[in-house]
């Protein structure tokens, strides 16, 4: 019985080790330490083998020497009796003695760490995934092959003029004398303007440039920027929410990111000690991250999302429930209705395509498993800097936000009256160089009834 158990054991053991490592860079250095073992294991043989071959030499060299001599008179040599029984003794037992040595198996250690290792390889999807990973970078960020071969890639968090081609440039000089209509046309209707489904859609439709060419332009650095008379209507401050009890003598450093939809960022909002915690806890319960699929409802995993995800609930860790209590204090919104902490580590060229966060009309199941309602806000902490790549994007108003250690980005993704912000549709780029970490909290309707919600307008 023991050993059913014991077999049963290994079984689910495997099983659970053939997991997709590139889809999350924080349990691929895993394999880092399980390479530099079997390294380690492959010296031990190496030098077992070293051992046995250097023992071999000596006894060929002494008994090279002692033929030498004994063949040039083979019966004066026998004829000294000590001579004949040592020549009886080496054939009779010592040489017995050295086909032992030379058929010692000094592979044992080595091979049976091998197999053992061998569970928690990568597997063959694992090794397609990562291949197309670069060429996704290759594409989204312009690299030659040359280029990505030689791991000479470049910063595009900044940008790259040399790179932009003259349709490009025609195409955008065309949105920024419309963004600066826009802008006067907000003078006289004071300033702000819902925008409804309709006409985002009609301007995706008359977009000279298909979202996925603006989705990877502002991957790189480019694309449409904002225009003067917006940019001066974005402002930092310190922020303590109306006189929140728990901020009034901390008030938090906040900046305006974007108007519309408007997208603010809290900096220094988790410390490094909340950010380790919480990727110990989630590290060991890293999935494949799922998508919810609109037809049936149910969750599943996408190709369009790279990267690994566990959630943490506020009663595992006090933590989790300080982070909660920090975010309710910030947006004035209630956390019991809100989905649970999920953490996200992306794998190699890990990246979410664009997507929406709410259920839009079609999707009238989308969260009806949680009867919370709709994802009214979404809160994203960032856990780690990113080298290059890994930003934020919102392909449809042309907004980039970068990853910071330590800061966190909030929006609505509804305006008051339910309807749904179709301008915060955005996406992760592809990380080129590093290792990306972050958690996010998803705000739903329920709950929030009679909140005042702070930092952001209702209305917008």
């Amino acid at each position: 019985m023991a050993l059913y158990w014991l077999v049963l054991g290994l079984f689910f053991q495997t099983l659970h080790a053939h997991v997709d490592f590139f889809t999350s860079i924080g349990q691929m250095t895993d394999l880092l330490y399980t390479e530099k073992d079997l390294v380690t294991s492959l010296k031990d043989y190496i030098r077992a083998e070293e051992s046995k071959l250097q023992q071999v030499k000596q006894w060929a060299e002494k008994l090279d020497s002692l033929t030498a001599t004994a063949v040039q008179d083979p019966e004066g040599f026998l004829g000294h009796p000590v001579n004949a029984f040592k020549l009886m003794k080496r054939l009779n037992s010592e040489w017995a003695d050295l086909e032992s040595l030379v058929l010692k198996d000094t592979t044992d250690g080595f091979i049976s760490n091998l197999t053992v290792q061998r569970q928690y390889f990568p597997t063959d999807e694992d090794q397609t995934g990562a291949a197309k990973a670069l060429l996704r970078l290759q594409d989204t960020y312009k690299l030659s092959a040359n280029v990505l071969s030689a791991g000479d890639l470049p910063d595009p968090s900044h940008q790259r003029a040399n790179s932009n081609l003259k349709y490009f440039e025609f195409q955008l000089e065309k949105q920024r004398k419309a963004e600066e209509a826009e802008g006067k046309k907000e003078v006289q209707e004071k300033e702000k303007k819902k925008v409804d489904k309709r006409d985002v859609q009609m301007k995706r439709s008359k977009d000279p440039l298909p979202e996925r060419k603006r989705y990877e332009q502002l991957c790189r650095g480019e694309g449409v920027k904002m225009t003067r008379r917006r940019s001066s209507r974005l402002f930092c401050r310190y922020y303590d929410n109306g006189r929140n009890p728990r901020l009034i003598l901390a008030p938090v450093k906040e900046e305006d990111e974007w108007d519309r939809p408007r997208i603010v960022r809290y900096h220094d909002i988790i410390s490094d000690y909340e950010i380790s915690k919480v990727k110990e806890l989630a590290k060991p319960r890293l999935r494949r991250a799922t998508v919810h699929d609109p037809i049936t409802g149910k969750l599943t995993t996408a190709q369009y999302r790279v990267s690994k995800s566990a959630w943490l609930t506020a009663y595992e860790h006090p933590v989790i429930e300080t982070i909660n209590q920090r975010i309710e204090d910030l947006t004035g919104l209630e956390m019991d209705t809100a989905e649970e902490l999920q953490v996200a580590n992306y794998g190699v060229g890990g990246q979410y395509e664009p997507h929406f966060d709410f259920g839009r009309k079609d999707e009238p199941d989308a969260f009806k498993e949680l009867g919370t309602g709709n994802r009214i806000a979404t809160w994203l902490f960032y856990m780690s800097d990113v080298p290059a790549g890994g930003a934020t994007v919102f392909p449809d108003v042309g907004a980039a936000v970068w990853p910071k250690k330590g800061t966190a980005v909030f929006w609505y993704n509804l305006f008051a009256s339910g309807e749904g912000d179709y301008s915060t549709r955005h996406a992760a780029c592809p990380v080129l160089v590093g290792n990306k970490w972050v958690s996010n909290k998803w705000i739903h309707e329920r709950g929030q009834e009679f909140r005042r919600p702070c930092g952001l307008s209702e209305t917008e």
